[in-house]
């Protein structure tokens, strides 16, 4: 089974293109929500994670694993694999 994998994301944030690249490097299919000055669409992303209002913010099966940095952490650590293979 594949991991359902959404990102939030701005379209110039860098910390969002190194995020999409780390996945995208893992051959992950995400579908991404690009939420460019859409302040409803903002505030919708920020109660799916637990308040965090910065981009991006990444889900899998509908848990909050965080942003950019949270998921090279787990990427490091060898937990993002076999959270995107569940």
């Amino acid at each position: 089974m594949t991991a359902k994998v959404e990102i939030y994301t701005w379209a110039t944030c860098p910390f969002c293109i190194r995020a999409k690249r780390l996945l995208s490097r893992k051959g992950v299919e995400f579908t991404e929500y690009s939420i460019d000055g859409d302040e409803s669409a903002r505030a919708a992303m920020a109660q799916r994670a637990n308040g965090r209002r910065s981009v991006p913010q990444v889900f899998v099966n509908d848990r909050h694993l965080g942003g950019c940095d949270d998921i090279h952490a787990l990427d490091a650590q060898g937990k993002l694999d076999t959270l995107l293979n569940a």
